[in-house]
């Protein structure tokens, strides 16, 4: 159907394999890569669990938000095209902070979690995408008049996450911000409630996520510099450091998923809208060199 995407597909499939193989025994990832994992039959995907609209475990152990369906996609189409069985999904909490170690320990095969591709973090992992494009922006309270963009921030508390760039961005351009970290996002959220910190910042689609979730408590604040806006924050899928066959196989799937149509779809199913979310151009990494 689709003959470079069935070549892709076919060498992540391999290597999707080798991964969960050596997740279930408790060793590092094959040299295979993801393509085994995906022939296998199944796949473990790290994502968050705690990120409305992105990724989040309901209650019943159900997985629900735009980087679960667009990993499920990729994951789908890997198989259809090579022919094989769709495989199980076996999903994993992957924290900011444990995002690089748990692909190079062969925990997980791949990792869609709100991740931003950087310079520093493809040292250490392979990136399929970028598949979306956001902004860093502020999330408040909604009667917080005080704040309403970088500059008001300075002397205020800010809420991140651990292992996460954001709040350290904010600090280098406003030395002057109390920066609090934990180790999730909705820890974060649960102390803008509490009035404990003034905002808490990470990407637009993120903190949309969370107002929406709880309307008339929050609105989201964007924030810009020099006219611009202050960080672009490009979201990509993580694997195994030199998978280039799995990289590529994943970059197809991502680019059949835009060209379908399927990712606006599943944008508007699981944000309520495009605000904040501009499609990505998979496999373009030019950005990393500006």
């Amino acid at each position: 159907m689709f003959p470079s995407i069935r070549r892709s597909a076919a060498i992540v499939s391999a290597a999707l394999l080798t991964g969960v193989t050596l997740t279930a025994c408790g060793g590092s990832s094959s040299s295979e890569g993801l393509l085994a994992s995906i022939e296998s039959g199944a796949v473990t995907v790290g994502t968050k669990y705690d990120q409305p609209g992105l990724g989040l475990r309901n209650p019943d152990g159900t997985m629900t938000g735009l980087d679960v369906d667009v990993a499920q996609y990729v994951v789908d189409h890997i198989a259809e095209a090579n022919g094989w069985e769709q495989p199980s999904v076996d999903w994993r909490e992957t924290p900011s902070a444990q995002r690089e170690t748990l692909i190079q320990n062969g925990e997980v095969d791949m990792i869609a979690a709100t991740y931003s591709i950087n310079e520093g973090r493809s040292e250490s992992v392979n990136f399929g995408g970028p598949y979306l494009l956001t902004h860093q922006a502020l999330l408040v309270q909604e009667d917080n008049t005080e704040i309403d963009g970088l500059e008001s921030l300075d002397g205020k508390i800010l809420c991140s996450v651990t292992g996460s760039t954001p709040a350290q961005k904010v600090k280098d351009a406003l030395p002057g911000v109390q920066l609090q970290e934990y180790d999730t996002y909705s820890s974060c959220v649960e102390a803008l409630r509490q009035g404990n910190i003034d905002a808490m910042t990470t990407d637009a689609t993120i903190l949309h996520g969370y107002s929406a979730q709880a309307p008339g408590q929050f609105r989201v604040v964007e924030m810009e510099q020099d006219g611009e806006p202050f960080t672009n924050e490009y979201y990509g899928i993580g694997l195994a450091k030199g998978d280039a066959e799995g990289t590529e196989a994943v970059n197809e799937a991502l680019t059949e998923l835009h060209e379908s149509g399927e990712f606006d779809a599943l944008v508007e199913k699981n944000l309520g809208g495009t605000e904040g979310v501009t499609p990505g151009n998979p496999g373009d990494l030019s950005f990393l060199d500006e």
